[in-house]
């Protein structure tokens, strides 16, 4: 069954890369082409040939879930694998615990957000405190196409999170607003009776970016529970039984105004790449420490870095396949290497916006860090393909350069 799954992939991986310098040719004639009728042509076979490459990597990913499931070893994102980053930790623990507080945890894709978020949850119910955790990759279409549907999703949510009944109908007065509604929800239903903190979460918050018409008034609701916590009315000791805890991988969010922002209060936490010492307590974990060495530990380091992820990757192939290190860093940048499923997933990202993809093959193709425009930078930064230094933006790291270097070329 592996060998079968393997060739399959081996198969697929082939027809992603001929699909892929395809769409290329035809980006390019469509460039070139000045006549209206042959360009019109050239944008109808660009969208169907994108479709193929979709379906591609579809089936890539789910081949790839086939075989990780096939093996001994499964790496879980549990708490065993949790590497801390002092004093990161010990800010969050602390801010918890503060009536009305307000945590922002901030850092690019695969950075270990989530696996933090978790910590402090953790370390809430610890301090025998309620939590509820919202993570809107889980919100279909269709509940972000209205701020109404949102909210009241939202309400369910949180209600069975902590094992209640959702009563939203009970509570929800037309002759409110959206945002006063969702409040009256919280305090009369969900605080006013509580004897302990509720810790309320939103993890990938970024989803709402693309969502104007809920981000903002969203945005302004949160801030508002914020600053009513602050009060020391009946009203104000009610909020500050709530703990907010929002994460996001980039900060280039819509334009809000300073007052109604929850984006500058609080503790702000943005998480750095492991170091040296991390990255070692990480390999002890996989009895991997003695094997790997200073020089085989300088080596992955100039290959990706201290990004949590592909170092991760790196150690657990490591144990279980039990490839060479040579052999890993010798094919990390191609098609065979164990972080293809990886790569070709941030190329469908960069494909599927022209925009970032030219900006990204500047980066990768100088020698030296690259000025671009600050939103594209920063969608970039959230991906995790670029580091900003200054104004400007680097590759984050060099397996990235090695490959987008030649797939964008």
């Amino acid at each position: 069954m592996k060998l079968w799954l393997e060739q399959e992939r081996n198969s697929l991986e082939q027809l992603y890369i001929l699909q892929s310098e395809k769409i290329a040719s035809i980006r390019k004639a469509l460039v070139i082409e000045t006549d209206p009728s042959r360009k019109f042509q050239y944008s109808h076979l660009l969208q169907e040939e994108e479709r193929r490459l979709k379906e591609l990597g579809d089936k890539l990913n789910e081949i790839e879930h086939q075989l990780q499931s096939t093996e001994n070893f499964i790496l879980k994102p549990n708490t065993n694998m949790y590497i801390e980053r002092p004093p990161i930790e010990e800010k969050c623990f602390g801010a918890i615990v503060q009536p009305g507080a307000l945590i922002r945890l901030k850092a690019p894709q695969g950075m270990g957000k989530t696996l933090l978020l978790e910590k402090l949850l953790d370390y809430a119910r610890e301090q025998g405190y309620q939590t509820a955790k919202l993570d809107l990759k889980l919100a279909d279409n269709d509940t972000l196409t209205s701020l109404k549907t949102f909210l009241q999703w939202l309400c369910v949510d949180v209600s069975d999170s902590l094992e209640l009944q959702p009563l939203v109908n009970e509570y929800w007065q037309d002759i409110y607003g959206l945002n006063k509604n969702c409040t009256r929800y919280f305090q009369k239903y969900l605080l006013l009776d509580i004897k302990t903190p509720l810790v309320f979460a939103i993890d990938n918050f970024e989803r709402l970016f693309e969502s104007p018409d809920i981000f903002s008034p969203f945005c302004l609701l949160l801030r508002s529970w914020y600053e009513t916590g602050k009060q020391g009315d009946r009203v104000g000791n009610i909020w500050k039984k709530l703990r907010l805890v929002v994460v996001h991988s980039t900060q280039a969010y819509p334009s809000l105004d300073t007052n109604h922002s929850p984006f500058n209060v609080g503790l702000a936490i943005e998480l750095p790449e492991f170091n040296l010492s991390q990255i070692k307590t990480l390999a002890k974990q996989y009895e991997l420490d003695g094997q790997l060495g200073e020089d085989g530990f300088r080596q992955l380091i100039e290959l990706v870095g201290g990004h949590p992820y592909l170092i991760q990757q790196a150690l657990a192939n490591l144990k279980t396949q039990q490839i060479t290190l040579e052999q890993l860093l010798s094919l990390a940048p191609t098609e065979q290497g164990i972080f293809s499923d990886h790569l070709r997933q941030q190329l469908w990202n960069l494909q599927h916006n022209p925009q970032l993809e030219s900006a990204y093959k500047k980066v990768v193709t100088a020698n030296e860090p690259m000025r671009l425009d600050a939103e594209v930078g920063f969608k970039l930064h959230s991906l995790g393909l670029v580091k900003l230094s200054g104004n400007d933006c680097i590759p984050s790291c060099d397996l990235y350069r090695q490959y987008f270097s030649i797939r964008l070329g």
